[in-house]
Protein backbone atom coordinates (compact mmCIF):
# COMPACT_ATOMS: atom_id res chain seq x y z
CA UNK A 1 0.00 0.00 0.00
CA UNK A 2 1.46 3.74 -0.59
CA UNK A 3 2.30 5.36 2.88
CA UNK A 4 0.91 8.78 3.27
CA UNK A 5 3.81 11.18 3.94
CA UNK A 6 3.34 13.32 6.98
CA UNK A 7 2.20 16.95 6.77
CA UNK A 8 4.79 19.00 6.81
CA UNK A 9 5.55 21.57 9.99
CA UNK A 10 4.82 25.30 8.60
CA UNK A 11 7.14 27.67 10.73
CA UNK A 12 6.04 28.63 14.14
CA UNK A 13 7.29 32.85 14.58
CA UNK A 14 8.62 34.23 17.18
CA UNK A 15 6.43 36.70 18.36
CA UNK A 16 8.86 38.00 22.16
CA UNK A 17 11.34 36.57 24.14
CA UNK A 18 11.19 37.73 27.96
CA UNK A 19 13.71 37.43 30.89
CA UNK A 20 12.77 36.99 34.07
CA UNK A 21 15.99 36.91 36.76
CA UNK A 22 15.85 34.66 39.51
CA UNK A 23 15.77 36.24 43.50
CA UNK A 24 15.50 35.75 46.90
CA UNK A 25 17.31 32.03 47.38
CA UNK A 26 20.58 32.67 45.38
CA UNK A 27 22.62 29.59 46.64
CA UNK A 28 26.02 30.56 47.40
CA UNK A 29 29.37 29.62 45.30
CA UNK A 30 32.03 29.81 47.80
CA UNK A 31 33.21 33.09 45.78
CA UNK A 32 35.78 35.16 47.75
CA UNK A 33 33.04 37.99 47.15
CA UNK A 34 30.26 35.67 48.19
CA UNK A 35 27.01 35.81 46.51
CA UNK A 36 23.96 36.96 48.75
CA UNK A 37 20.63 35.93 48.53
CA UNK A 38 19.17 38.72 46.92
CA UNK A 39 22.02 38.66 43.91
CA UNK A 40 20.71 37.76 40.45
CA UNK A 41 23.19 35.15 39.07
CA UNK A 42 20.40 33.06 36.93
CA UNK A 43 17.35 33.88 34.92
CA UNK A 44 15.08 31.88 33.45
CA UNK A 45 13.81 32.60 29.52
CA UNK A 46 10.66 32.32 27.58
CA UNK A 47 9.86 32.52 24.12
CA UNK A 48 6.49 32.90 23.00
CA UNK A 49 5.21 32.19 19.37
CA UNK A 50 2.51 32.48 17.29
CA UNK A 51 1.48 29.23 18.06
CA UNK A 52 0.84 29.38 21.68
CA UNK A 53 3.90 27.09 22.08
CA UNK A 54 6.10 28.78 24.66
CA UNK A 55 9.69 27.48 25.20
CA UNK A 56 11.88 27.71 28.44
CA UNK A 57 15.51 27.85 28.64
CA UNK A 58 17.95 29.32 31.45
CA UNK A 59 21.29 31.82 31.55
CA UNK A 60 24.04 32.23 33.84
CA UNK A 61 24.46 35.87 34.71
CA UNK A 62 22.49 38.44 36.66
CA UNK A 63 19.45 38.83 35.40
CA UNK A 64 19.21 42.47 34.52
CA UNK A 65 22.04 41.90 31.56
CA UNK A 66 19.97 39.04 30.15
CA UNK A 67 16.88 41.48 29.88
CA UNK A 68 19.49 44.09 28.17
CA UNK A 69 20.59 41.35 26.06
CA UNK A 70 17.40 40.40 24.48
CA UNK A 71 16.52 44.10 23.92
CA UNK A 72 19.77 43.80 21.69
CA UNK A 73 19.62 40.65 20.40
CA UNK A 74 15.60 41.24 19.11
CA UNK A 75 16.06 42.71 15.75
CA UNK A 76 17.71 39.20 15.22
CA UNK A 77 14.97 36.77 16.69
CA UNK A 78 11.65 38.47 16.24
CA UNK A 79 9.40 36.87 14.04
CA UNK A 80 12.45 33.91 13.19
CA UNK A 81 10.97 30.38 12.60
CA UNK A 82 11.39 28.74 16.59
CA UNK A 83 11.48 25.31 14.77
CA UNK A 84 15.56 26.11 13.55
CA UNK A 85 17.08 26.12 16.58
CA UNK A 86 20.68 26.19 15.37
CA UNK A 87 20.21 28.62 12.42
CA UNK A 88 18.33 31.48 14.86
CA UNK A 89 20.78 31.00 17.28
CA UNK A 90 23.63 30.92 14.82
CA UNK A 91 22.64 34.07 13.59
CA UNK A 92 22.46 35.73 16.65
CA UNK A 93 26.22 35.18 17.09
CA UNK A 94 27.08 35.78 13.72
CA UNK A 95 25.42 39.47 13.81
CA UNK A 96 26.89 40.55 16.98
CA UNK A 97 30.32 39.88 17.22
CA UNK A 98 31.19 43.43 17.46
CA UNK A 99 29.38 43.74 21.11
CA UNK A 100 32.35 41.22 22.42
CA UNK A 101 32.06 37.30 21.72
CA UNK A 102 31.75 34.98 25.08
CA UNK A 103 29.56 37.33 27.92
CA UNK A 104 26.28 38.75 28.34
CA UNK A 105 24.81 38.12 25.24
CA UNK A 106 26.28 34.99 24.49
CA UNK A 107 24.72 33.63 27.94
CA UNK A 108 21.27 35.24 26.93
CA UNK A 109 21.83 33.20 23.52
CA UNK A 110 22.58 30.28 25.53
CA UNK A 111 18.68 30.43 27.70
CA UNK A 112 17.18 31.62 23.84
CA UNK A 113 18.87 28.32 22.56
CA UNK A 114 17.46 26.25 24.82
CA UNK A 115 14.07 27.38 24.87
CA UNK A 116 14.16 26.98 20.94
CA UNK A 117 14.82 23.62 21.40
CA UNK A 118 12.55 23.12 23.64
CA UNK A 119 9.67 23.96 21.40
CA UNK A 120 10.68 22.47 18.43
CA UNK A 121 10.19 19.49 20.82
CA UNK A 122 6.87 20.92 21.81
CA UNK A 123 5.86 21.06 18.13
CA UNK A 124 7.38 17.38 16.86
CA UNK A 125 5.60 15.66 20.09
CA UNK A 126 9.54 14.39 20.60
CA UNK A 127 12.06 14.47 22.97
CA UNK A 128 15.15 17.19 22.80
CA UNK A 129 17.29 13.89 23.34
CA UNK A 130 15.41 12.12 20.37
CA UNK A 131 15.67 14.97 18.11
CA UNK A 132 19.37 15.58 18.85
CA UNK A 133 21.02 12.19 18.55
CA UNK A 134 18.64 9.75 20.23
CA UNK A 135 18.44 7.90 23.40
CA UNK A 136 21.54 6.15 24.15
CA UNK A 137 21.00 5.88 27.76
CA UNK A 138 17.98 5.91 30.25
CA UNK A 139 19.43 7.15 33.34
CA UNK A 140 21.96 9.49 34.22
CA UNK A 141 23.52 9.58 37.91
CA UNK A 142 23.98 13.00 39.35
CA UNK A 143 26.86 14.01 41.61
CA UNK A 144 25.31 16.21 44.30
CA UNK A 145 27.48 19.31 43.87
CA UNK A 146 28.31 21.17 47.44
CA UNK A 147 30.80 24.14 48.91
CA UNK A 148 33.51 22.70 51.20
CA UNK A 149 33.36 22.96 54.64
CA UNK A 150 36.07 22.81 57.38
CA UNK A 151 36.60 18.81 58.22
CA UNK A 152 33.52 17.81 60.12
CA UNK A 153 30.78 20.07 58.54
CA UNK A 154 32.11 18.74 55.22
CA UNK A 155 31.24 15.01 56.55
CA UNK A 156 27.92 16.17 57.54
CA UNK A 157 26.72 17.66 54.17
CA UNK A 158 28.21 14.38 52.05
CA UNK A 159 25.96 12.75 55.18
CA UNK A 160 22.87 14.74 54.79
CA UNK A 161 23.11 14.41 51.16
CA UNK A 162 24.19 10.63 51.27
CA UNK A 163 20.87 10.24 53.41
CA UNK A 164 18.79 11.43 50.58
CA UNK A 165 19.94 9.14 47.82
CA UNK A 166 22.70 10.72 46.41
CA UNK A 167 26.01 8.17 45.40
CA UNK A 168 28.40 10.79 43.85
CA UNK A 169 29.40 14.00 44.91
CA UNK A 170 32.21 17.17 44.05
CA UNK A 171 33.17 19.31 46.71
CA UNK A 172 34.49 22.60 45.80
CA UNK A 173 35.93 26.10 46.14
CA UNK A 174 35.16 27.19 50.38
CA UNK A 175 38.86 27.06 52.19
CA UNK A 176 40.61 24.85 49.29
CA UNK A 177 43.34 26.01 48.28
CA UNK A 178 42.86 29.76 49.46
CA UNK A 179 44.39 29.61 53.50
CA UNK A 180 47.72 28.29 52.62
CA UNK A 181 47.10 24.94 54.63
CA UNK A 182 47.56 21.97 52.34
CA UNK A 183 47.07 19.98 55.92
CA UNK A 184 43.53 22.04 56.04
CA UNK A 185 43.22 20.95 52.26
CA UNK A 186 43.62 17.22 52.62
CA UNK A 187 41.47 16.81 56.14
CA UNK A 188 38.61 18.35 53.97
CA UNK A 189 39.14 15.88 51.48
CA UNK A 190 39.68 12.92 53.76
CA UNK A 191 36.54 13.55 55.68
CA UNK A 192 34.32 13.79 52.93
CA UNK A 193 35.49 10.48 51.41
CA UNK A 194 34.88 9.01 54.80
CA UNK A 195 31.00 9.92 54.54
CA UNK A 196 30.43 8.56 51.11
CA UNK A 197 28.05 5.64 50.60
CA UNK A 198 29.90 2.48 49.53
CA UNK A 199 31.02 2.77 46.40
CA UNK A 200 30.20 6.16 45.98
CA UNK A 201 32.51 8.76 43.79
CA UNK A 202 34.06 11.93 44.90
CA UNK A 203 35.33 14.61 42.62
CA UNK A 204 37.41 18.09 43.93
CA UNK A 205 36.74 20.99 42.85
CA UNK A 206 39.36 24.12 43.40
CA UNK A 207 37.51 26.76 42.04
CA UNK A 208 40.33 28.78 40.36
CA UNK A 209 38.22 30.89 38.19
CA UNK A 210 37.49 32.59 41.99
CA UNK A 211 38.96 36.96 41.60
CA UNK A 212 42.07 36.49 42.44
CA UNK A 213 43.18 32.65 42.92
CA UNK A 214 46.33 32.67 44.85
CA UNK A 215 47.91 29.24 43.30
CA UNK A 216 49.77 28.38 40.04
CA UNK A 217 50.80 24.90 38.45
CA UNK A 218 53.16 23.66 41.51
CA UNK A 219 49.71 23.93 43.97
CA UNK A 220 48.24 21.93 41.48
CA UNK A 221 51.12 19.53 41.10
CA UNK A 222 51.06 18.88 44.80
CA UNK A 223 47.47 19.12 45.46
CA UNK A 224 46.59 16.12 42.50
CA UNK A 225 49.55 14.14 43.52
CA UNK A 226 46.77 14.04 47.06
CA UNK A 227 43.68 13.82 45.46
CA UNK A 228 45.22 10.90 43.59
CA UNK A 229 46.31 9.43 46.88
CA UNK A 230 42.29 9.44 48.29
CA UNK A 231 41.30 7.83 44.79
CA UNK A 232 39.36 11.12 43.81
CA UNK A 233 38.03 10.67 40.15
CA UNK A 234 38.77 14.05 38.88
CA UNK A 235 40.31 17.59 40.07
CA UNK A 236 38.50 20.21 38.68
CA UNK A 237 39.81 24.03 37.40
CA UNK A 238 43.15 23.23 39.38
CA UNK A 239 44.91 26.67 37.37
CA UNK A 240 43.39 29.61 36.61
CA UNK A 241 41.13 29.21 33.15
CA UNK A 242 43.33 30.84 30.67
CA UNK A 243 46.78 29.37 31.61
CA UNK A 244 46.71 27.00 28.66
CA UNK A 245 49.95 25.71 29.32
CA UNK A 246 49.48 24.93 32.98
CA UNK A 247 46.73 23.12 32.18
CA UNK A 248 48.88 21.18 29.82
CA UNK A 249 51.52 20.43 31.97
CA UNK A 250 49.23 19.40 34.49
CA UNK A 251 47.51 16.83 33.06
CA UNK A 252 50.52 15.12 31.61
CA UNK A 253 51.67 14.65 35.31
CA UNK A 254 48.85 14.07 36.76
CA UNK A 255 47.68 10.60 38.40
CA UNK A 256 44.00 11.60 37.93
CA UNK A 257 42.27 13.29 35.37
CA UNK A 258 42.02 16.90 35.48
CA UNK A 259 38.46 18.55 34.12
CA UNK A 260 37.85 22.36 33.12
CA UNK A 261 36.29 24.49 30.74
CA UNK A 262 32.94 25.83 32.34
CA UNK A 263 33.62 29.61 32.20
CA UNK A 264 34.74 29.17 28.30
CA UNK A 265 31.97 29.85 25.64
CA UNK A 266 31.13 29.62 22.15
CA UNK A 267 32.62 25.86 20.61
CA UNK A 268 35.75 28.39 19.47
CA UNK A 269 36.95 29.27 22.86
CA UNK A 270 37.42 25.10 23.79
CA UNK A 271 39.49 24.27 20.23
CA UNK A 272 42.90 25.20 21.88
CA UNK A 273 42.47 22.99 24.80
CA UNK A 274 40.58 20.22 23.47
CA UNK A 275 43.10 20.14 20.39
CA UNK A 276 46.49 20.63 22.74
CA UNK A 277 45.74 17.87 25.49
CA UNK A 278 44.51 20.24 28.50
CA UNK A 279 41.29 18.56 29.40
CA UNK A 280 41.31 14.32 30.05
CA UNK A 281 36.76 15.71 31.11
CA UNK A 282 35.75 18.85 29.50
CA UNK A 283 32.74 20.78 31.20
CA UNK A 284 30.52 23.15 29.13
CA UNK A 285 28.00 24.82 30.76
CA UNK A 286 24.94 25.41 28.61
CA UNK A 287 23.29 27.98 30.06
CA UNK A 288 26.68 30.27 29.56
CA UNK A 289 28.06 28.38 26.24
CA UNK A 290 25.63 29.26 23.75
CA UNK A 291 22.86 26.75 24.77
CA UNK A 292 22.56 23.09 23.39
CA UNK A 293 23.42 23.70 19.70
CA UNK A 294 26.88 24.74 20.86
CA UNK A 295 27.42 22.19 24.18
CA UNK A 296 26.37 19.48 21.46
CA UNK A 297 29.03 20.60 19.11
CA UNK A 298 31.92 20.78 21.60
CA UNK A 299 30.48 17.21 23.30
CA UNK A 300 31.19 15.78 19.88
CA UNK A 301 34.30 17.72 19.47
CA UNK A 302 35.42 16.86 22.42
CA UNK A 303 34.53 12.74 22.08
CA UNK A 304 36.62 12.87 18.91
CA UNK A 305 39.51 13.73 20.54
CA UNK A 306 39.06 11.39 23.45
CA UNK A 307 37.95 13.61 25.94
CA UNK A 308 35.15 13.09 28.37
CA UNK A 309 32.02 15.41 28.67
CA UNK A 310 30.56 15.84 31.49
CA UNK A 311 28.19 19.43 31.42
CA UNK A 312 29.02 21.83 33.78
CA UNK A 313 25.50 21.95 35.88
CA UNK A 314 25.46 24.59 38.60
CA UNK A 315 22.69 26.84 37.37
CA UNK A 316 18.74 25.62 37.53
CA UNK A 317 16.44 23.06 36.85
CA UNK A 318 16.25 24.24 33.10
CA UNK A 319 19.72 24.00 33.03
CA UNK A 320 19.75 20.45 34.59
CA UNK A 321 16.81 19.34 31.89
CA UNK A 322 18.74 20.34 29.20
CA UNK A 323 22.12 18.14 30.05
CA UNK A 324 19.84 15.22 31.00
CA UNK A 325 18.54 15.41 27.23
CA UNK A 326 22.34 15.67 26.34
CA UNK A 327 23.05 12.92 28.62
CA UNK A 328 20.95 10.99 26.27
CA UNK A 329 21.57 12.17 23.27
CA UNK A 330 25.14 11.21 23.27
CA UNK A 331 27.02 7.99 24.11
CA UNK A 332 29.44 7.52 27.06
CA UNK A 333 27.78 10.19 29.40
CA UNK A 334 26.87 8.98 32.63
CA UNK A 335 27.41 11.81 34.86
CA UNK A 336 25.35 14.93 35.78
CA UNK A 337 25.57 18.10 37.74
CA UNK A 338 23.32 18.78 40.79
CA UNK A 339 23.65 21.44 43.33
CA UNK A 340 23.05 20.53 46.57
CA UNK A 341 20.00 22.73 48.35
CA UNK A 342 19.24 25.02 45.48
CA UNK A 343 15.87 26.35 45.56
CA UNK A 344 15.74 27.10 42.13
CA UNK A 345 16.70 23.27 41.29
CA UNK A 346 14.39 21.92 43.67
CA UNK A 347 11.97 24.39 44.48
CA UNK A 348 10.32 25.63 41.00
CA UNK A 349 9.26 22.92 38.72
CA UNK A 350 6.05 20.89 38.73
CA UNK A 351 7.49 18.05 39.31
CA UNK A 352 10.54 18.15 41.08
CA UNK A 353 13.29 15.85 40.05
CA UNK A 354 13.22 12.65 41.83
CA UNK A 355 16.53 10.16 42.00
CA UNK A 356 15.92 6.05 41.76
CA UNK A 357 17.03 3.55 44.34
CA UNK A 358 20.35 3.51 42.58
CA UNK A 359 20.85 7.00 42.70
CA UNK A 360 20.19 7.64 39.44
CA UNK A 361 18.03 10.47 37.40
CA UNK A 362 15.55 8.55 34.71
CA UNK A 363 16.16 11.11 31.68
CA UNK A 364 12.35 12.47 30.61
CA UNK A 365 11.11 11.52 27.24
CA UNK A 366 8.69 13.81 26.90
CA UNK A 367 8.33 16.94 23.86
CA UNK A 368 10.57 19.37 24.83
CA UNK A 369 12.60 19.51 27.70
CA UNK A 370 10.43 17.02 29.16
CA UNK A 371 10.00 19.09 32.44
CA UNK A 372 7.07 21.55 33.72
CA UNK A 373 7.87 24.84 35.45
CA UNK A 374 5.26 25.80 38.21
CA UNK A 375 4.12 29.31 37.45
CA UNK A 376 3.24 29.86 41.37
CA UNK A 377 6.41 28.71 42.38
CA UNK A 378 8.32 30.76 40.32
CA UNK A 379 6.75 33.98 40.92
CA UNK A 380 8.64 33.26 44.31
CA UNK A 381 11.64 33.96 43.00
CA UNK A 382 10.74 36.86 40.11
CA UNK A 383 8.52 39.56 40.52
CA UNK A 384 8.18 39.04 36.47
CA UNK A 385 7.31 35.79 36.13
CA UNK A 386 3.99 36.22 34.87
CA UNK A 387 5.71 37.20 31.98
CA UNK A 388 7.01 33.94 31.23
CA UNK A 389 3.68 31.68 30.90
CA UNK A 390 1.47 34.88 29.86
CA UNK A 391 1.35 35.83 26.15
CA UNK A 392 -0.16 39.52 27.28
Amino acid sequence: MPVTPPRALGPIRIEKIVAAPLFGESPKGGWSNEIRAEDSIHALIAVHTDAGIIGYGSCFTDGRLVEAGVKVLEPFFLGENALEPERVSEKMHQNTFWMGRGGTLTHTISGIDIALWDILGKATGLSIGRLAGGRHQERVMPYCSLLMEEPGLMAEEIVRYREQGFRAFKIGWGPFGRRDDFRLDEAIVAAAKGALPQGGKLMVDAGASDAYWPNGLKWALRTADMLAAHDVAWFEEAVKPDALEDFITLRKSSRLPIAGGEVLTRRQGFIPFLTQGAFDIVQPDVTKVGGLSEQRRIAWLAQDFGVRYVGHGWNTALGIAADLQLATALPNVDLVEYIGGSAYVDQIMATPFSLDADGMLAIPDRPGLGVELDPDAVARFSPVAKSLFSRE
